[in-house]
């Protein structure tokens, strides 16, 4: 893809996760959220099973399997809708942002290629410094390429 082409996509996604960034995302109860959600709505099982066409024990397993990561994300809205919920879903980095994780890789090319060839430069009592603004502007040049 078009270095103009992915930062567009970069930035658009960027303003789309705001609101996850915002939320901090809890962490999911031990439980996992559709018992959490259940209980707190007062429904039993049989009730979420009659309003899905399911016995209360495919509910039962649907909670387990979420509890346990193993629910596909169908059978999760198909849940969260029967208990009047809805699934928010979103892949967001793990820390900072995604303009900076796309980075991460020109930037180690980057250092990787200044570091050089200042420690060559400093074996003949060369080095020029400002090592962190020539990296800086070796990652733009990387970033362009690509």
């Amino acid at each position: 893809m078009k270095s103009e082409f992915r930062d567009l996509r970069l930035n658009q996604l960027t303003q789309t996760l705001i609101p996850f960034e915002v939320a901090q995302l809890p962490v999911r109860p031990s439980r996992g959220w559709l018992r959490s959600i259940r209980e707190a709505l007062g429904l039993t099982l049989e009730q979420v099973g009659r309003s899905m066409d399911r016995a209360r024990q495919d509910v039962l397993a649907f909670e387990r399997a979420e509890a346990e990561d193993r629910i596909t994300l169908h059978s999760l809205k198909r849940v969260a809708e029967a208990m009047g919920c809805q699934v928010v879903y979103a892949v967001v980095p793990k820390s900072g942002t995604l303009k900076e994780l796309a980075e991460k890789p020109a930037r180690a090319e980057a250092a990787k290629r200044i570091l050089a060839v200042e420690h060559s430069m400093a074996l003949e009592a060369q080095a020029v410094g400002g090592v962190e603004e020539r990296i800086e502007q070796e990652t733009r040049r990387i970033l362009k390429k690509s």
